[in-house]
């Protein structure tokens, strides 16, 4: 495990070409240059300690201590010390829309976009529970089973798309059946399921299955994404819209946020149904909901202890520098003798 402490100097590496850019045009204007004064054999016999090689071995060196440098201000920390702690919390599994109809812009920037945003602020305001994704369309697929480790959540959210399942449509009722798996305890009576959709629902039968889910002791709670005027289902290639998906009809489809099926859903399993047009108000609502319920005790393993590792990188940049000023620059004798750079011929 390992964790990076100053991200922004990431920025710094923009450094390494822009050396190597100066350096292409200064071999470009010496070549137009030396041309001009005098012809390739006679420039040979006027300057023969001339090497490409030498020039282009500074450059990479000044790059890679630049680099080096560059890592060893984000200074990279690595876990040294894994615990095992007790923990207290609920069991939260997100299942995701991820259908064709999620990509209309009735809501901004996309409904897909705004639903892993809504999940990463949920997420970012969780305390010591315990999450798992699932993505759904027209069949349900596992995407991250119950875990305490919320970057890789994140991470697993941020790579949701339309293109991920090929079964199109959308069948809530297989979602809620792929949420019962994922809870390990039979005992356990704080286990939630939220459902982000727009509520178009081909199956017809998830408010059944959703009563069942809730005789297993978990709640169910809907966040509905869209706006219920609607919105047409764009077709983009290379974030520009084409064209707009249409039916047999070669009408345009207008694809509704639909409240009153994810109303009868939550309902039908001991929840509740949340509008997902401000952020705010959802995360809010989620949190009370959560610090409501009773906390189960869990373990969870977590490194404790981080140790810096900027040294090395700072070490291998001063290297780096060292070859650069005492190697490449000065002519010694011993380097002389080695030939290294044609300088004998």
């Amino acid at each position: 495990m390992y964790q990076l402490e100053e991200k922004i100097w990431f920025w710094m590496l923009l450094v390494i070409p822009a050396i190597i850019l100066c350096f292409l045009l200064l071999q470009l204007w010496k070549h137009k240059t030396q041309k001009r004064f005098a012809d390739k054999t006679l420039l040979k016999k006027l300057s023969p300690d001339q090497s490409l090689f030498k020039s282009v071995l500074k450059v990479i060196v000044l790059s890679l201590a630049f680099a080096c440098l560059a890592i060893a201000l984000v200074n990279p920390k690595i876990g040294t010390k894994l615990e095992t702690v007790k923990r207290e919390g609920v069991d939260v599994v997100f299942a995701i829309d991820v259908s064709k109809s999620m990509l209309a812009e009735d809501i901004a920037p996309n409904r897909l976009e705004k639903s892993k945003q809504l999940v990463t602020q949920i997420i970012n305001n969780l305390a010591s529970d315990r999450v798992g994704i699932i993505a759904y369309a027209g069949k349900a697929f596992p995407q991250l089973p119950i875990t305490t480790d919320y970057a890789s959540a994140k991470m697993f959210l941020q790579n949701m798309n339309t293109d991920m399942l090929s079964s199109q449509g959308t069948a809530i009722n297989e979602a809620i059946e792929l949420a019962k798996t994922y809870y390990n305890d039979d005992e356990q009576t704080n286990r939630v399921l939220i459902i982000i959709s727009d509520g178009e629902d081909h199956s017809e039968a998830a408010a059944s299955v959703a009563e069942e889910a809730s005789e297993e002791g978990i709640r169910i709670f809907t966040i509905g994404v869209g706006d219920v005027k609607g919105g047409p289902i764009p077709i983009k290639r290379d974030g520009v819209v084409l064209n707009y998906k249409k039916d047999n009809q070669g009408e345009t489809v207008i694809t509704r946020l639909n409240e009153e099926t994810l109303k009868n859903i939550a309902d039908a399993a001991n929840g509740a149904y949340i509008n997902g047009r401000s952020t705010n108000s959802v995360v809010e609502s989620i949190r009370d909901i959560l610090n409501k319920m009773d906390k189960k005790e869990f373990e969870a393993k977590q490194f404790a202890d981080f140790k810096d590792q900027f040294q090395w990188f700072l070490g291998l940049a001063l290297f780096f520098l060292f070859i650069d000023i005492f190697l490449l620059e000065r002519k010694t004798a011993w380097l002389k003798k080695l030939n290294l750079f044609n300088e004998n011929l």
